[in-house]
């Protein structure tokens, strides 16, 4: 089989799936996104050299951009981690034919080289080097020197495959990348390991010695043999079966009991937690939720913005509410068709993902009681966020997952997983953080800071009062959008 034949495949099996249409939105975005990012990189490129002859006259414009290297290499490390889609193929069909694994194989790393993550570089790589030809510096100099920093590129793009593989192989699957990447950090900073000296000094020696440019294309190939081995070693249509199996804990949760006829639904979103590794995996992001003020807090700039208070209290107390709930019901679309054909009431559904969520919201507030340490507005903002979260937030997203289509797989890892994903979760942002950010900051200023808590805290109260009126809502939006759902929860991703 030929490549041409792999590209055919998936374009038809691209834009014949249910999900282009409802992604088109989305995928306009994300355009827009790209835009605006090719955008600031030319922008860099071609303005980069005049500010640096303005800025530091007496430098080379080229050492520093070398200088500097390093920490765009762990930047790029980082946004490739969080937010670059590895090329992906629905390879099982084509293991049952006639179709060599390597060249599966070579396909699926060739077409990671096409990525947005490597060609966005090139806008401000390029620009330079055509302005340091301009400038009189050698032709054939800085053009190693651009085809150097590509290689660099790709070579971060496999090293992304490798990582990527060693966090799917943990609990906490960001934290390979936190470790390799705030290592590296750390130990250039506090000059342990001059990483910047030693890469600026290295591409100063390619860009006078061209013939050195074999050193990043063995590392470039090193990398590539080494993902080709991995991936060629997987692809097996037994591959995702367990070789051992683990003692099942099992939990009656009698507890659950007191909250009447929610208590069956409440005991499943508990055990699918319990039991599945992406929403496991998200009970830890809470952590980084709770400590979140942390980042800003401690500074004195923050101390003097009251009004971002509030954006920080919801986030706190709000973080499961924000990351559990924006997959409902995407949770259950493993079982979703199976659920709806059972007697059940759609509200008592419903309801149980609302207790959880309010119940997660008044943990977390409790648990950032200490925050009062920095002071006692930070204390009662905190407490109007989660009364807001608990009265708004909470119906909010239960009314944005009447729009979710996708389905998702529950043992993925959680942490920048975007498998789900759709304009839903991108718009719903706007109601959850953003509007009552804008109030808060409206009214702190032509008002007081204890007036804009105090809004907070009307319209949370407004929101608990119609409760049952706004479940009933809810419901029925649910109820209509039902068969909707579970033929998208049919569909195959």
């Amino acid at each position: 089989m030929k490549l041409k034949h792999f590209f055919n495949l998936e374009w038809k099996q691209y834009f014949r799936s249910s999900y282009w249409q409802k992604s088109v939105a989305l995928n306009i975005l994300l355009i827009f996104v790209a835009l605006y990012f090719i955008a600031i990189f030319l922008f860099l490129g071609i303005a980069l050299y005049p500010i640096l002859i303005e800025q530091l006259p007496d430098q080379d414009p080229l050492n520093i951009v070398n200088s500097i290297l390093f920490y765009w290499i762990l930047a790029d490390i980082l946004m490739r981690f969080f937010f670059q889609k590895l090329p992906v193929m629905s390879v099982k069909p084509l293991l049952t034919l006639p179709v060599r694994r390597s060249k599966i194989v070579h396909y699926v790393l060739g077409k990671s080289a096409l990525s947005f993550f490597n060609f966005l570089p090139l806008f401000a790589i390029i620009p330079f080097g055509v302005t340091l030809i301009v400038n009189d510096y050698p032709v054939n100099s800085v053009l190693i020197w651009m085809l150097s920093l590509l290689i660099i590129t790709l070579i971060i793009n496999f090293l992304n495959f490798i990582i990527e593989s060693l966090s799917s192989q943990t609990e906490l699957s960001f934290l390979p990348i936190i470790v390799f990447a705030g290592g590296l950090f750390v130990l250039n900073y506090f000059n342990v390991v001059s990483f910047s000296s030693l890469l600026s000094n290295g591409i100063s020696s390619i860009y006078s010695n061209p013939i050195l440019v074999v050193i990043p294309l063995a590392i470039l190939l090193g990398l590539y043999i080494a993902n080709f081995k991995n991936l060629k070693k997987q692809l097996y249509l037994d591959s995702s079966l367990k070789s051992k199996t683990e003692e099942v804990k099992t939990s009656d949760l009698a507890w659950t009991r007191k909250f009447g006829n929610v208590a069956p639904f409440l005991q499943l979103d508990l055990r699918l937690i319990w039991r599945n590794k992406r929403p496991r995996s998200s009970v830890f992001i809470l952590i980084i939720g709770l400590l979140y003020g942390l980042f800003f807090y401690p500074q004195p700039t923050y101390q003097d913005m009251p009004w971002f208070f509030a954006f920080i209290g919801i986030f706190v107390t709000g973080i499961f509410l924000i990351n559990f709930g924006q997959f409902i019901p995407a949770w259950d679309s493993g079982y979703y068709k199976m659920l709806m054909s059972q007697n059940i009431k759609y509200e008592e559904y419903l309801k149980s993902k609302f207790t959880l969520m309010a119940a997660s919201v008044i943990i977390l507030f409790v648990l950032s009681i200490p925050y009062v340490y920095f002071g006692w507005k930070i204390l009662i903002a905190h407490f109007a966020a989660a009364i807001y979260n608990i009265g708004v937030n909470t119906h909010v997203i239960l009314f944005g997952g009447s729009y979710n289509r996708k389905k998702i797989d529950l043992n993925q890892r959680a942490a920048f997983n975007y498998q789900g994903t759709g304009a839903v979760q991108w718009l719903i942002g706007i109601p959850l953080l953003l509007i009552p950010l804008g109030l808060f900051a409206l009214f702190y200023v032509i008002s007081s800071f204890e007036i804009a808590c105090l809004l907070l805290i009307i319209l949370g109260v407004i929101g608990i009062v119609f409760h049952q009126k706004l479940m009933r809502f809810i419901t029925l939006k649910y109820l209509d959008s039902k068969y909707k759902m579970i033929d998208a929860f049919s569909q195959e991703t």
